[in-house]
């Protein structure tokens, strides 16, 4: 299984398994993931979700060869029911972070509640070095979390930055030492938060997350017309054949 869950009391493990791949994930990973939180949200008995990887790798993001078999087509497609499923999720979202968080990886953090990362996570939003665009609702979440001038940079150079920087700019809530530091801090969040009134709970982070409810799931609409447009593209073209020739891509070409 690539993706496992595990109930442990009231607290649902959600756990990245392909290793092999550093997490990368495929099609199906996001339809498990979606149902893994959608029946989180039907199940009384689970209070909190607790999404994590392995030590090396959260997740590398999309799986490029699966990506460009079965592109996203809009909202309804995998990619687009798992981002709906985490942006709307009504339970507390813990995550635990090390290693790899790259694309997804990263922009999945902007809907959970409670973030550790572990001092090897390497976070990277690499979108424009594909010619394509953030997605999740990023392009609205990042800027109003960390301000513009750090979300056009993070968006728009594309480069890679460290747990410490990502503490900085506000996007976790602590780093650990290590990866088994950052999962015992997400399951002991988790278990705390476990132990809250629930309606209590549901209501609080419905009320911090009602005033951009509307605007957040306008983005992403918008987020996914423009990226399957931008997917379609003679820059992605490009940005994909360097990919897999193992090159740099040539955008001078472009406009």
């Amino acid at each position: 299984m690539q993706i496992l869950t595990n109930l442990e009391g009231s607290v649902l493990r959600l756990q990245i398994n392909r290793p092999e791949k550093r997490n990368a994930l495929t099609l199906g990973m996001y339809e498990q993931m979606t149902s893994a939180l959608q029946e989180a949200d039907r199940d009384s008995t689970v209070r909190v979700v607790l999404i994590h990887g392995h030590p090396d790798s959260f997740t590398s993001g999309n799986d490029l060869q699966d990506f460009v078999q079965s592109p996203p087509v809009g909202e309804d497609s995998p990619v687009g029911r798992f981002i709906t499923a985490i942006s709307r999720a009504r339970k507390p979202l813990v995550a635990a972070v090390s290693g790899a968080a790259v694309g997804i990886g990263t922009t999945m953090l902007l809907h959970c509640d409670v973030v550790y990362a572990a001092e090897n996570t390497r976070f990277q939003l690499p979108f424009v070095n594909l010619a394509l665009l953030p997605e999740a609702g990023s392009s609205l979440l990042l800027p109003m979390q960390i301000g513009y001038l750090r979300a056009a940079e993070l968006l728009m150079l594309g480069e890679p930055f460290s747990a410490a920087k990502a503490l900085q700019y506000g996007l976790v809530t602590e780093v650990s030492a290590d990866a088994p530091a950052a999962l015992k801090a997400a399951q002991a969040a988790a278990a705390q938060l476990s132990a809250k009134p629930p309606a209590a709970l549901h209501l609080i982070k419905m009320l911090l997350k009602k005033p951009h409810a509307e605007q957040l799931a306008a983005q992403i609409g918008d987020e996914t017309r423009h990226f399957v447009e931008q997917l379609r593209s003679p820059e992605a073209a490009e940005a994909f054949q360097a990919f897999s020739e193992k090159r740099a891509p040539d955008f001078t070409q472009f406009a």
